[in-house]
């Protein structure tokens, strides 16, 4: 049975004491030193990323979670950052980039969150000591136009830009924040209109700078590249143009 995109797929793992943010004192945030000998990393479960998640990144809503990561101040033991990868919750995003033949094969990275003030490539440390741990060698994500974002982070990891997403709308439902995905799978706009009435409504999507990244080498990276279905563009610099 498929499950919902929001259900914990993460393997079953021990409990563990409640674990805290750092505060904004912490001492990791002001040091010179490397990421590397100011923190660490460990597998979280499901709970503690959705609880960090939506109280700190700046959508402030769960994601679809299939591993996450935490990043621990080797100093106090609490977390301060983490990573989340899922299944995309569009089918033809996992069949559009490398093909239907490989679309199972596709993950997404759906969050990522650093406590302010961490030193120089926190982010760039934490996404690159968590990406071979993904049991998936299509990996998928996007920067935020809207937030000012480029993709800096990806562009520092050997991520592929594949250019805007595509212009589309988004599904919504008034005081109902499912994701647009899931009431498109559920309902035809017919259906959907008969049941909400005014509640729903269609929203443009703001486009992304879209990244992808093969979780793999040698002649299985080279045989991905061929089958990637969209061109490889040069990094973007702004964030601006989002029309273009």
């Amino acid at each position: 049975m498929q499950k919902s995109l929001f259900e914990n797929t993460t393997f079953d793992l021990p409990q563990k004491p409640a674990l805290r943010i750092c505060d904004v004192a912490c001492s990791c945030g002001l040091s010179t030193e490397s990421p590397k000998a100011l923190f660490y990393i460990e597998r979280i479960d499901y709970k503690t990323a959705m609880d960090i998640v939506v109280k700190n990144h700046y959508l402030h809503r769960k994601a679809p979670c299939s591993f996450a990561f935490g990043l621990f101040c080797k100093q106090s033991k609490n977390i301060i950052g983490v990573v989340v990868y899922g299944t995309p919750s569009s089918a033809p995003l996992r069949r559009g980039i490398c093909g239907i033949d490989e679309k199972d094969n596709v993950i997404e990275l759906t969050r990522l969150w650093i406590k302010d003030d961490t030193p120089k490539n926190t982010e760039s440390f934490l996404i690159g000591n968590t990406i071979g741990k993904v049991d998936k060698e299509i990996i998928v994500s996007y920067a935020e136009i809207q937030q000012g974002h480029t993709g800096i982070v990806y562009q520092a990891t050997n991520w592929i830009y594949t250019g805007l997403s595509a212009k589309r709308t988004n599904w919504t439902i008034e005081g109902n924040d499912t994701h647009c995905q899931t009431i498109a799978d559920k309902y035809t706009a017919t259906e959907i209109r008969e049941k909400y009435g005014d509640k729903f409504s269609l929203v443009d999507r703001p486009r992304k700078h879209r990244y992808v990244y093969f979780n793999c080498k040698g002649k299985r990276k080279k045989e991905l590249l061929g089958k990637l279905k969209y061109k490889v563009e040069p990094y973007p610099k702004t964030s601006i143009d989002a029309e273009s």
